[in-house]
């Protein structure tokens, strides 16, 4: 697992995430031309308050590569 803190909605935090999401979720933030924060604070924005941030940013890196609309924006 790699944690990387980052600031979201003007609160520092940090996730822990396996690498390989960490790569998938960066490649997702280069080809919509946003910054990781950006899209990792849009993500959680959308999350629901029973799933925490790592499990939210798994499932829309999973739901991106299947297709699917990653966040409603």
């Amino acid at each position: 697992m790699d944690k990387r803190s980052m600031t979201i909605a003007g609160h520092r935090t940090s996730v822990a995430l396996e690498p390989e999401f960490w790569a998938a979720l960066e490649t997702i933030a280069e080809g919509r031309s946003s910054s990781l924060s950006a899209l990792v604070a849009e993500i959680d924005g959308t999350r629901v308050p029973e799933r925490n941030l790592a499990s939210a940013i798994r499932v829309a890196v999973l739901t991106h590569m299947n297709g699917r609309v990653l966040v409603d924006a």
